[in-house]
């Protein structure tokens, strides 16, 4: 295997003034993310805890793991336990993500580490995480039905798996510590090659996501921890899956575009850190009544909205408050429902 990450590949990359331009903009970024750990400690917190609630139920839904919105928050805060094998799964992933938030900087990129995360997974499931696949596994579109419509990518086998995610390793090591090549290019062609490999039976897209959060930490890129990257996947998951099939395109014989990869996750990105400046504004704003948070995030909205649009704007505040707020708001005449149910739907009153 040679791969995104072998040397002389990352040595042939070229970049447009448009993409230095983005990762300017991020390191910018960074450097209010620092400003406002250092001054809103508490809105953090608020934040950090909404954020593993919505990290855990996208990831697990990208691959079709569900439960209800409630149950998944009882689960994250530990009010509950899982009941079911998809319940199994969410609180797997719900630790497997308090150990990167927690040990992320003492975590050093080995195959033994990304063991341990997908073994993390599977610890409340009779199956066993935590080692290579045994068989050839492949990537594959499927209907609504869950019937197969095509192959999308055939991974690296699995006899070749064990030398691949060691070379995987070695070869991040060296383009990190030996070329001191950008992290922010390094990481999501980690991504793309780990992907490529598939080197689990199950649970490929969830481990690689923790080790997402945990590479970009150890560079100071902590977004992660109050906005959700996953949710973000998920919210453009076409996209997500459309630029990872578009750039391992003739991955095995190492003439793939990693371009419209790494610009997919570097937007995601820029995303995630325009929501944290948004959302640490918003709470700034509407400090003191939740109330006042719920009808400055209304205030704000130009088109329809949902309660968990309101959600995502005012961490900590719950659902039923919100629900409460807009019926006030409505009964005064300020905004409207459109539609009944779980799709209802609000709009401003002109």
């Amino acid at each position: 295997m040679i791969g995104s990450l072998d040397s002389i590949f990352l040595q042939k990359l070229t970049f447009t003034d448009e993409t230095l331009s983005t990762l300017k903009i991020l390191g910018e970024y960074k450097g209010k993310q620092t400003l406002f750990t250092q001054q809103t400690p508490e809105v953090l917190n608020t934040l950090l805890q909404v954020s593993m609630i919505e990290s855990s139920e996208s990831s697990n839904r990208i691959e079709g793991i569900t439960a209800p919105h409630n149950r998944i928050a009882a689960i994250i805060q530990n009010k509950t336990q899982p009941k079911n094998r998809s319940e199994q799964e969410i609180a797997g992933y719900r630790d497997a993500l308090a150990l990167i938030h927690q040990s992320a900087k003492h975590m050093t990129l080995t195959e033994n580490v990304i063991l341990q995360c997908h073994q993390m997974l599977y610890r409340y499931l009779h199956e066993e995480g935590g080692s290579w696949k045994m068989v050839d596994n492949d990537i594959v579109e499927k209907s609504k039905n869950g019937e197969i419509i095509r192959i999308r990518f055939k991974p690296v086998s699995a006899v070749n798996t064990p030398q691949a995610m060691k070379d995987l390793v070695e070869n991040y090591k060296t383009a990190i510590h030996v070329n001191q090549q950008e992290p922010l290019v390094v990481i999501p062609l980690l991504i793309l090659d780990f992907l490529c490999i598939h080197p689990f039976t199950d649970g490929n897209g969830r481990t690689v996501r923790l080790l997402t959060l945990m590479l970009l930490y150890h560079f100071g890129y902590e977004v992660g921890r109050y906005i959700s990257l996953e949710r973000i996947f998920e919210e453009s998951k076409e996209t997500y899956y459309e630029t990872l099939e578009e750039s391992s395109k003739n991955w095995h014989e190492s003439k793939h575009n990693v371009h419209p990869w790494l610009r997919y996750f570097w937007g995601t990105l820029v995303r995630a850190y325009e929501e944290f400046e948004k959302r640490v504004g918003s709470i700034r704003k509407g400090k003191g009544s939740k109330t006042d948070q719920i009808r400055h995030a209304v205030t704000h909205k130009i088109a329809t909205f949902t309660i968990s649009d309101i959600e995502k704007e005012c961490p900590g505040v719950s659902r039923e408050t919100i629900r409460k707020a807009l019926r006030q708001l409505r009964d005064e005449g300020n905004i409207k429902s459109i539609g009944t149910g779980r799709g209802a739907k609000w709009i401003k009153i002109p």
